[in-house]
């Protein structure tokens, strides 16, 4: 897409710059990622050589809606050469603030896309948008201490980092070495239910969502984009890590089903999909997952019978299934046992 991007009444800001290297929404490349954490870090790949060539040019960035500017994220496990560049992570532009959504999966890939960000504006980074508790999402955060934003997060979340963080952050220092690995940043503004950011002229709405994929999930709509920036409560292509609750995932797509967004960006997948159809495979999945679990639990199967039965419908139709799809039954399985 050429420098000279333009709002929607057809002029440009004059706060964006020239270098930012900005693409068309509709990427489609890649699949692949593991577990680098104790429930369930959500990770996706590129083809090695392009890989290596994007971790040393600029940050690829979608403009997924006008001011709206997303990398996706490869689908891959967390190496080395990829600095957990893993999760679909960007930024909103109004006329007077940025807001960051998820600063990106460690301090390399949050400094690459603090470093794209000021290709595209000079304006303050205002707001860093912290998803959920995952790191291929957060360990990029401290790249945009420099700035004095408000990290936001789920009110959750404290308590969540306080459990889960410093054994993410070893293991990604594992990975990556303790100095491109970034440190656990804990939010400095909590989300109880509902949110709203003011970046001048444009507003996002946050949410504070119920136990679903994590007990930590936000998402945030962009009104004048019509955008919903979902993060993980929505996975395309890659399957889903359930780290959470399944009914209550099933029940907050439903809620997000009945937002005025007529686009999403998933925290897995191509950056910019039409919305509500983008959730059709997932609600699939977690339905399937639902009824055959149940099933299971009626017919007195073991968890361990139970990995090995339910979903197997589904395999061949998601990337990276025999990684994640076990734990998924078995988180499935305590969860409606006793139901």
């Amino acid at each position: 897409m050429s420098a000279n991007r333009r709002d929607e009444a057809g002029s440009l800001p004059a706060s964006y710059g020239t270098q930012a290297s900005v693409r068309p929404a509709d990427r489609t490349t890649g699949i692949r990622r593991r577990d680098l954490l104790v429930g369930a870090m959500c990770t996706c790949c590129l083809p090695a050589l392009l890989r290596a060539a994007q971790q040393t040019g600029p940050m690829q960035l979608d403009e997924v809606a006008p001011g709206v500017f997303f990398r996706r994220g490869a689908d891959e496990d967390a190496a080395a050469e990829n600095d957990d560049a893993l999760a679909n992570i960007g930024f909103v532009v109004g006329r007077e603030a940025v807001a960051v959504f998820d600063p990106g999966g460690s301090l390399t890939d949050g400094e690459r896309l603090r470093a794209a960000i000021r290709d595209v504006t000079r304006l303050p980074v205002r707001y860093v948008v912290l998803s959920h508790v995952h790191p291929d999402h957060i360990f990029g955060a401290a790249a945009f201490e420099p700035d004095k934003p408000a990290f936001i997060g789920h009110e959750h979340l404290p308590a969540a980092l306080a459990q889960r963080g410093e054994y993410y952050r070893k293991r990604l220092a594992a990975v990556l070495g303790d100095h491109r690995a970034g440190k656990v940043v804990a939010p400095t503004q909590l989300v109880r239910d509902r949110l709203q950011i003011d970046l001048g002229g444009r507003t996002l709405e946050l949410t504070a969502h119920p136990l679903a994929h994590t007990n930590t999930d936000v998402t945030a709509l962009d009104r004048k984009a019509g955008l919903l920036l979902a993060s993980d409560l929505v996975f395309v292509r890659r399957v889903p890590s359930l780290d959470g609750s399944l009914r209550g995932w099933i029940s907050e797509l439903g809620a997000l089903r009945a937002l005025p967004a007529r686009r999403v960006v998933p925290g897995h997948g191509p950056v910019a999909l039409d919305w509500p159809r983008a959730a059709a495979d997932l609600e699939r999945y977690l339905n399937v997952l639902l009824s055959e679990t149940r099933a299971a639990i009626g017919k007195g199967q073991s968890i361990e019978e139970a990995v090995e039965t339910v979903g197997r419908s589904e395999r061949g139709k998601w990337a990276l299934f025999d990684d994640y799809h076990g734990r998924n039954v078995t988180q499935a399985f305590k969860e409606l046992e006793w139901e």
